[in-house]
């Protein structure tokens, strides 16, 4: 009678189990396609990277301060038949309207990297709403485009940020790879660090005024493009719907 008790116990506990389980997955299902369930908390991530069966592999450029290499940038781009993303502060993209023209007519995805580059988990719902709505009529102003991806300033982000982003249509998108180009390293350092670093799905963070990034570009693109990578523009390397993102940001298709 006890050894029946205990296995009574025993089966009671193993379906106990097996709902909380259940009730785990569709908690973490129902938060949405960023959720994340970790450490007793649900987290929402920004797309890191992108698991792919191809090899298409997105470049983005963050635009805050200044254009004086943007020419040989873009110059770069063409040369290879690459198409990149930009991410704009809306301050730059005001001060610089004939290069947000020149970077869409030439077929670059343009996106918004806020208004003022401020550390945006600091802000309250209505500040973020301001700083993606302004940032992104700006950009539109110019282009005649609605804005789709955001990334946010110094990849500083929370739950609040991703939500309000997501609300808006906005797709928050990271990096997996980083050039460092900010900290000036040379032409070489930066091209072996992408080249190092990048898989299929990678995004690779730059940007346009980095001292030595448009020195760097033609070794890049044309090392990963012989080594059979296809670049396209953040937006389009991303799943936009039916998908997840895993423990390390990086996007799954659903389907």
């Amino acid at each position: 009678m006890k050894i029946g008790v205990v296995r009574g116990k025993s089966a009671a506990a193993a379906v106990g189990i097996a709902a909380l389980m259940l009730a785990l997955i569709l908690l973490v299902q129902s938060t949405g396609a960023y959720a994340l369930f970790t450490g007793g908390t649900v987290r929402k991530l920004p797309i890191y990277s992108v698991e792919r069966e191809d090899k298409k592999i997105a470049i983005s450029f963050d635009c805050a301060w200044g254009t004086d290499h943007t020419d040989v940038i873009l110059k770069a781009l063409a040369d290879a038949n690459v198409r990149a993303t930009f991410f704009m502060v809306e301050f730059w993209a005001e001060k610089y309207p004939e290069y947000v023209k020149k970077i869409d007519e030439a077929g670059h995805e343009i996106g918004t990297h806020s208004s003022t580059h401020s550390y945006m988990s600091k802000l309250s719902e209505a500040d973020i709403r301001n700083e993606l709505k302004t940032s992104s009529e700006a950009i539109t102003a110019v282009t005649g485009k609605p804005v789709e991806v955001f990334r946010a300033p110094y990849g500083d982000y929370d739950d609040l940020l991703i939500e309000t982003a997501q609300s808006m249509g906005l797709y928050t998108i990271q990096w997996d790879v980083d050039s460092l180009d900010w900290k000036d390293l040379s032409a070489s350092d930066i091209t072996l660090r992408i080249v190092g670093k990048v898989k299929a799905g990678s995004i690779i963070l730059c940007h346009n005024n980095g001292l030595h990034t448009a020195e760097a570009l033609p070794a890049v693109l044309d090392s990963l493009q012989n080594s059979g990578y296809e670049f396209v523009p953040a937006g389009e390397l991303i799943y936009r719907e039916n998908f997840t993102v895993d423990a390390n940001g990086r996007q799954h298709s659903a389907s």
